[in-house]
């Protein structure tokens, strides 16, 4: 047995790899460092034990080591664009009251009528605004200027 015992872990490598491949996430991409180093083990130990505990350490540091730089990755390509971030910068019409900031409204912009809030309330039916930014389904926006009474 001792004498496959690399044959095992390299096999298990390539498992593990293909298990990778398959996948859009890293979900054992650590298993196959892991696997690798117990391989590399064998050569200097025939105790299973301690090719299991190489590859159970090898595994937890490869993890606890790449996990920020993956969440790193994975955070700056989570931002999806939609044709709604055109909206920024546009200008609307204010079509029901934003009483105050934790309050919605609506605005029509670009022909289409979006709920809406504002940090600086109240703003009345009629005013024009300027969308500074989107929420989720929720412009925020900013009134242009003063209406005339």
């Amino acid at each position: 047995m001792e004498k496959y015992m690399p044959f095992i872990w390299i096999g298990f490598a390539i498992v593990m790899a293909v298990c990778e491949a398959a996948t859009t996430q890293l979900v054992s991409i650590w298993f196959v460092f892991g696997a690798v180093a117990a391989a590399v083990s064998t050569i200097f130990t025939p105790s299973i034990f301690i090719q299991l505990l190489v590859f159970l350490v090898v595994s937890a540091v490869s993890l606890v080591v790449t996990r920020p730089i993956v969440k790193h990755f994975r955070k700056a390509s989570s931002k999806v664009s939609t044709n709604a971030d055109r909206l920024i910068g546009q200008k609307g019409i204010v079509t029901a009251e934003i009483v105050d900031p934790f309050s919605v409204g609506q605005v029509k912009v670009m022909g289409e009528t979006w709920s809406a809030q504002s940090e600086i309330t109240p703003v009345k039916v009629g005013t024009k605004v300027e969308v500074l930014d989107i929420e989720g389904v929720r412009l925020i926006v900013e009134e242009t200027q003063k209406q005339e009474d």
